[in-house]
Formats: structure tokens, sequence, C-alpha cells
């Protein structure tokens, strides 16, 4: 099979991340020569030492101009939730100073993963990735924005917060952001799009959503999630005044998830997620995307290949019947 980009080569930003980690390779699977951007270069090569990693932060434009040196194309897989109060202003400079770079290396287009657009005024972190989406769109270089809602894989955050909640609750509260809807994407269509969005024909910056295959609440996705554990979905009694920054509480004491992007993911699930359509999954010509029970499935694989989950809720987890998830 031919190779289509032997000899170029790609910067990836964000590759110490979930997403990142798992478009690596299927970049290189395409002949991309694949440069990856850190701000602790040493670290990131004991983790990942057959990555090219090069030492830098998209917020300083002398260390992108140095990375992109030479680089056809870039992805942009970077965020700064969790980073303090004022991470969206930092998200958004950094966004214009990548730009900037970029263009000046003389890149030829950038993909950059957001997030779905809310009905309504949806959370900070929405607000966020969607405003970063502009500033890059806006820059001069070709741009091609990927939305997605929940994205189910081993790594995922949101995916880790369904996870643990379906495998240790047996009863729960129902609050209102579990009848929300949105359509969860599974990893491994979103490498597809990635990788694609590189090669995908346009003339001017553009954005696309890219939606999974079915349109599911969260009480849904809870449900299905338990079913493939092998386990009872929980019981849920509706509590209607129980907000999204309340219940948040008790997802910090239940999952493994960290607190401080935990909170905003929930917080951010007041309204539907839904795509404005999948124009995208035609255009690059992969409209059969796999489901969400395959998804979850294969992400439970993938955690159990790590071996067992420590500490009291791992010892619930094995009493509840589940036999193995990550450390």
């Amino acid at each position: 099979m031919t190779r289509p980009h032997v000899g170029q080569t790609l910067l990836l930003t964000g590759a110490t991340g979930f997403v990142g980690g798992a478009v690596h390779g299927a970049l290189v699977a395409q002949g991309w020569q694949v440069r990856c951007l850190t701000r602790d270069a040493a670290r990131a090569r004991k983790r990942e030492p057959s990555f090219d990693w090069v030492e830098g932060d998209v917020a300083e434009e002398r260390s992108c101009a140095a990375a992109l040196t030479g680089c056809t194309a870039a992805l942009y897989l970077v965020h700064a939730i969790g980073d303090g109060g004022d991470y969206h202003h930092k998200e958004v400079l950094a966004a214009e100073t990548f730009s900037r770079a970029a263009a000046t290396a003389g890149v030829e287009k950038i993909v950059y993963l957001g997030g779905v657009a809310p009905i309504q005024g949806g959370s900070d972190h929405l607000r966020s990735r969607l405003a970063v989406g502009t500033a890059l769109r806006a820059g001069a270089v070709q741009t091609i924005e990927l939305r997605a809602s929940m994205i189910v894989g081993h790594g995922s955050l949101s995916w880790l917060i369904v996870r643990d909640l379906a495998a240790r609750l047996p009863f729960m509260v129902l609050p209102r952001w579990l009848k929300s809807r949105t359509q969860p994407v599974a990893i491994d269509d979103v490498v597809v799009a990635l990788v694609r969005a590189l090669e995908l024909p346009q003339g001017a910056s553009a954005w696309f959503d890219i939606p999974g295959p079915e349109t599911l609440s969260g009480k849904a996705i809870l449900e299905q999630t338990a079913r493939v554990i092998g386990l009872r979905p929980p019981f849920m009694v509706e509590v209607p005044l129980l907000t999204p920054r309340l219940s948040s509480f008790w997802v910090r004491f239940v999952t493994r998830a960290e607190w401080t992007v935990a909170r905003e993911v929930v917080v951010g699930l007041t309204d539907d997620l839904l795509a404005d359509d999948d124009l995208f999954w035609q255009r690059i010509g992969h409209p059969q995307r796999i489901s969400f029970a395959v998804a979850a499935e294969r992400a439970l694989r993938a955690e159990q290949r790590e071996g067992p989950v420590r500490g009291l809720w791992g010892t619930l987890e094995r009493a509840r019947g589940l036999s193995g998830g990550s450390s």
C-alpha cells in the first residue's frame, strides 16, 4: 500500500495525551515523520522512547517556530483546562501564537480537535474549545476544526467517569445532566477523522462535526456501559434539584477522573451536545462508525490488559463481578 506522506514532517501537539497517543501510529502508517511537541521532553521520552520528541510550548512563539520548522502540517490536540481559572484566555492566546508560528514556518494545514457546540451557552470548557477553533481558523494557515462530543476509549476522561459510575454504583440519583443527549464517538473513528482531515481538499478553513452513530442520553450511556461490563444497570431515582455542579461532588468521590477537569466536564453536560450533520464522514467516505457498545467493549479490554484496579474501589468492583481494570 502506498504511504502518501513519505518524506513529509508533521508536528503532533498533545502526543502525551489520550488522543495524541492514539493517533501517532496511524500517522506513521501514512508515512508521516511525526515530531512530538511536549513541555518536558525527558519525561516524555521515558514514557515513549520510540517517539521523536521536541521540547516546547504552544504558548511560546519561539519554541513553536523551532518545532514547526520543516513541517508540512500540524495536529493541535492540547488544552489548558485545569490550569487555573483563566485557562480560557490562555487557550486562545496559545492558539493565536501557534497559528502565527505555523504561518511563519510555512505549514500548509492545521487540524484541530475541539468540542461540539451546545445548543445554549454551555460550560466554560466548551466555550473555550470553540474559541480556540475560531482563533486557529482565523489565522493564515488553513485549519480544519473537528468537533466531537464524548470520545469513547481507554484513556478518555469522559469515558472514565461513565465507566466508574456504572461499575461502582448499583444505585444512584438521576441529576438533570443524565437526561442530556450526545453522540459518543469511538477513539478509532476519531483517529480516522484526524488522519483523513489532513488530506481533505479544502479551499479555506472550516469546521465539521464528527458525531458517533447513535444519539444517547447520559442515562442510556450508563445503562449500556453497565451491560457491557456485565452488570445490571444502576437503579436510578430522579432528583430534579440536583444540579450538575452539586452532582459533580459525588462524581469526584466515585471516579478516578482528575477532579479539576471532571468538574468542568460534568458542568458542561447541561445541554444536548448534538452534531449539525455528519457531512464530514460522507466527505471522507467513512459513513459506518463504531457503535457505543463496541467502543465500550474495546475500551474495557484495553483497560483489563493493564491489570486490576487497586484499593477499596477495586475490591468493590471485583465483588460485583468485574475481573479487571486499570491500575
